[in-house]
């Protein structure tokens, strides 16, 4: 499943250093020369793809990248130091475009990749630079070449990389308004969810993950009954399965295996997928009903989540699962 994120970002590089004016003054030496050292180079700015990234979320709240300015030129010929390159990490798969004209600046396929969006202006020449044998003494420097200043548009196909997976109506549209600052439609029948909704979820700065809200399945889907193959193929490139199954169901576990068999049906290497069990509505039940369905395991030993998206119980909890389990530690 793939949305287009897009970014809107001005980035400037940095100016180059003025070269300096001065003049050599050493004890018993008349006329000492010229000895104004030359500016330092700005920073450059520079987009580098990161395999850790797979949104453009960050984006939105920082808009302004600029790069270090080159350092002017000293006495004693000290060339001033360059400016500090400013590097924008973004996930693989972004494109960068100059906002104004359209014109594909990069293109970022892989991680490490780096690609310089703006050089940074040049050093000024000092006025050593200048003395020859007709001007011995000259007094001029050159100026820093400014920075390049642009706005460009960061533009990535992305990836889904969790899908909640529901018979219809049972909470994955109010689960991912919940996690996500998307808004899809809810409503009180079957079917809500026409077309897939997707959220960008932050967990912290530069961690963040997709999710997609999948429409409902329905046993038979993978033979084309309801919308069948239309939301199924939907879930193929997902890289985690979050199965949401309701806490009034008369048995859950039935219900489950349907989902699964469907999924299993349509496309066998799913069976292969990391998944998460989660009974939502878990705020509206009694506690008997909450100790049955806390001592419930589902194959492969799995314990069910019991969360509530309404109250939000375990909904962090929840988050964190899904991060951890995306970016396992070797």
């Amino acid at each position: 499943m793939k949305f287009i994120d897009i970014a809107n970002i001005e980035v400037k590089s940095g100016n180059g250093g003025k070269g300096h004016i001065s003049f050599r003054r050493e004890k018993f030496v008349a006329k000492g020369g010229p000895d104004g050292g030359n500016g330092g180079k700005g920073g450059d700015l520079i987009i580098k793809g990161d395999n850790h990234l797979s949104t453009l979320l960050d984006f939105k709240y920082s808009k302004v990248y600029e790069a270090e300015n080159g350092v002017d030129g000293g006495k004693n010929l000290c060339t001033g130091r360059n400016g500090k390159d400013r590097i924008i990490k973004v996930p693989v798969g972004t494109l960068v475009k100059n906002t104004e004209t359209g014109e594909v600046i990069a293109d970022i396929i892989e991680a490490g990749q780096m690609e310089i969006i703006a050089k940074g202006g040049s050093g000024g020449k000092g006025n050593a630079e200048f003395k020859n044998s007709i001007n011995q003494a000259p007094r001029y420097a050159q100026p820093g070449i400014p920075g390049v200043e642009m706005k460009i548009t960061l533009e990535l196909k992305l990836l889904a990389d969790v899908g909640l997976v529901g018979f219809p109506n049972v909470g994955k549209s109010t689960l991912i308004s919940v996690v996500s600052a998307a808004k899809p439609k809810i409503a009180d029948y079957h079917f809500t969810t026409l077309v897939p909704n997707l959220g960008v979820v932050k967990i912290a700065e530069s961690k963040s993950f997709v999710i997609a809200d999948i429409p409902g399945l329905i046993e038979g889907a993978s033979d084309g009954k309801g919308l069948g193959h239309q939301f199924l193929r939907h879930v193929e490139r997902t890289k985690l399965l979050v199965f949401i199954l309701e806490a009034f169901s008369e048995d859950i576990v039935s219900e489950y295996e349907v989902l699964k068999n469907e999924l299993y049906k349509y496309n066998p290497d799913m069976e292969y997928k990391k998944r998460i069990i989660c009974i939502n509505k878990t705020d509206a039940i009694d506690e008997d009903k909450r100790k049955e369905l806390e001592d419930l395991v589902f194959e492969d030993s799995i314990k069910p989540m019991l969360i509530s998206a309404v109250s939000h119980l375990n909904i962090e909890n929840l988050k964190n699962r899904i991060w951890n389990l995306l970016t396992p530690t070797d």
